[in-house]
């Protein structure tokens, strides 16, 4: 596949811990797919998230749930509720159990601790390439971004 053919995007990682940033940035890849490549923002908190949303065009955001002293979901359900188009959110959990929490948060889409690179990189690959053909995240109110 050519370079012509492959579509750039940037990912915002969002965890309070350096490392939690660098494990995702790795499960991910800089190309999760052979007609994708990956460029990362990383913050460390919400206002890191705002900034990046404000002054960036973020085509995916990566959130780590155990976060602290603001949580992925926290910030999930935060960036639906302030942004008319918000880009798609994916969290990353330490239970499974917790997705019912995602749901509610309008997560799109959610990993589990420990991340496997396969899994990861294929859910990020589909949610891009869903974005690049026009799927509304949740909680944009049907507004097309």
């Amino acid at each position: 596949m050519s370079d012509a053919q492959v579509t750039q995007y940037t990912v915002l990682l969002y965890s309070d811990d350096p490392a939690v940033r660098d494990r995702i940035r790795q499960a991910i890849g800089v190309r999760p797919a052979a007609d994708l490549k990956v460029e990362f923002a990383d913050a460390a908190t919400w206002e890191d998230c705002r900034n990046l949303l404000d002054k960036y065009e973020i085509d995916l955001m990566v959130l780590d749930g155990e976060a602290a002293p603001a949580g992925g979901l926290g910030i999930a359900r935060q960036t639906k509720d302030e942004y008319a188009t918000p880009p798609p959110v994916c969290v990353v959990l330490a239970r499974a159990a917790d997705r019912w929490l995602a749901a509610y948060a309008q997560v799109d889409q959610t990993l589990v601790m420990p991340l496997d690179p396969v899994t990861t990189g294929q859910t990020v690959a589909a949610m891009l390439r869903a974005r690049r053909n026009g799927a509304i995240p949740l909680g944009t109110l049907g507004q097309i971004p």
